[in-house]
């Protein structure tokens, strides 16, 4: 099994829950806390993640992306283009592997973001899909091993064409 020390973007609108996520995560669910202060839209998160079925290697510094939006706000959903344009235009002819994030799942009588429309939106912008809520700790691990697993992909793709050239 391979730990991957992986160097995740966190991107998205103020409030949609980057901080929370990347607190959970890095606390390996120990810890949610109630107050942040409101970050300007992107976060650095980076922590080891364990790749089920690899083999003993290592890659220090990937690239990938956590795109994340709030599925009671439809504009923090509509502004995640501006978010992965914004990204890709630091990673030109670069491929990110990267996952959409609908968190606050917990406020489902509040929802205006259906699940459909998102899962639409991301495989149309070659993303992967997930939901959660960081505040009930459901699912909140899902986008890092997702990511952990396209990231893994990207490298065994790299290394064969590696092996080709010799």
């Amino acid at each position: 099994m391979v730990k991957l020390a992986a160097k995740c973007l966190l991107a998205g609108d103020p409030a949609v829950g980057k901080s929370a996520l990347a607190q959970m995560f890095r606390s390996d669910g120990a810890h949610f806390q109630k107050n942040y202060t409101l970050t300007a839209g992107i976060e650095l998160l980076v922590k080891a993640v364990s790749v089920p079925e690899t083999s003993d290697s290592v890659w220090e510094q990937p690239n990938v992306l956590c795109l994340v939006y709030d599925v009671t706000n439809e504009q923090s959903f509509d502004n995640c283009n501006k978010w992965l344009e914004k990204l890709r235009a630091q990673a030109v002819g670069m491929h990110i592997p990267g996952v959409l994030v609908g968190n606050k799942t917990d406020l489902a009588d509040r929802r205006v973001v259906e699940q459909e429309q998102a899962q639409e939106w991301a495989e149309k912008h070659g993303l992967e899909y997930c939901e959660m809520s960081v505040k009930e700790m459901k699912n909140f691990e899902a986008p890092f091993h997702i990511l952990a697993k396209l990231f893994h992909q990207l490298y065994k793709e790299k290394v064969e064409s590696f092996h080709s050239l010799a």
